[in-house]
């Protein structure tokens, strides 16, 4: 498939409107439709409605393939770019915020950084794309083992850090005084569902054999702050480091006793870092 038609397919699914994909897009409406008719004969198969403009059952199959089919075209231009310029002076670093630690922190150089906080799955994309050199990128696992991150391009992965997980209470909630929780007795409690800032509610199910952890309320967002203040008005629980959830007020910390699990933190990149970025992997991967 030409990646050009694909793009433009994508662009008027997402917006419903051949005219609206004209003028994000910068072409005509008639080359638009062009290319959704040229697409459309190379597959044999209609991918578009036209009134109202949506997809249809092939069209629909086509956008669950076409976003990692992109990804991976725009992570290997990246690559290659990367590969055949000059070294880069400065440095973007892409983090999800829990993996923002006090160490990836004091190894930033003293100038030439943007820090993008982003959430987990875009910290692989922004690598990939080449739109982050470097990207920290955390979750909850068994002690030692890797994290299960999106497979969008050949990218390299190193454990950076480990340390206990917490669950983070409103003070006067009755487990409080608990000197330590097991996960599976908080199944049935109320979360919050911040896969972005906390620690996602996917990954609890999973540890917990796939059950529990029903949503209480939706935060969208990357601010720790709006996430452990939701907490102490007792809106629902949630999974933090010990770093980030130890002091926080209005709140208990209390560790997680069973199963067995981690925060743990991976450096991403690709290929062969250069100039800062290769500094600030070496800084990280030497830590103890």
């Amino acid at each position: 498939m030409d990646p050009h038609l694909l793009r433009t397919y994508v662009t008027v699914a997402r917006l419903a409107s051949f005219s609206e994909a004209a003028r994000e897009l910068g072409y005509t409406q008639s080359a638009v439709s062009q290319h959704i008719a040229a697409l459309e004969q190379d597959l044999g198969a209609p991918l578009l409605t036209r009134r109202p403009v949506l997809p249809t059952t092939a069209g629909e199959r086509l956008l669950e393939h076409a976003g990692g089919l992109l990804l991976r075209l725009d992570a290997a231009r990246a690559d290659v770019v990367r590969i055949a310029s000059a070294p880069s002076h400065g440095l973007t670093l892409a983090g999800s915020p829990t993996a923002l630690g006090p160490a990836a922190l004091a190894a930033l150089p003293p100038a030439g950084v943007t820090l993008r906080v982003l959430g987990r799955e875009d910290v692989c994309a922004a690598v990939a794309d080449g739109t982050a050199d470097v990207g920290l990128v955390d979750g909850l696992a068994a002690p030692s083992d890797p994290l299960r991150l999106p497979d969008v391009a050949p990218l390299t992965t190193y454990g950076v850090g480990e340390e206990p997980v917490l669950v983070l209470l409103p003070a006067g909630h009755p487990l409080a005084r608990r000197s330590g929780l097991r996960l599976g007795d908080l199944a049935d409690a109320r979360w919050l569902d911040a896969p972005d800032a906390g620690l996602p509610l996917p990954q609890l199910r999973a540890a917990n054999g796939g059950h529990g952890f029903r949503p209480a309320l939706r935060y969208d967002g990357t601010d720790l702050r709006v996430l452990t203040g939701l907490v102490a008005a007792g809106h629902g629980l949630t999974l933090l480091p010990r770093s980030v959830a130890a002091g926080v007020p209005g709140t208990a910390a209390v560790p997680v006793t069973g199963p067995r699990v981690v925060h743990r933190i991976e450096l991403v990149y690709a290929g062969m870092p250069s100039g800062a970025a290769r500094t600030l992997v070496e800084a990280l991967s030497t830590r103890p």
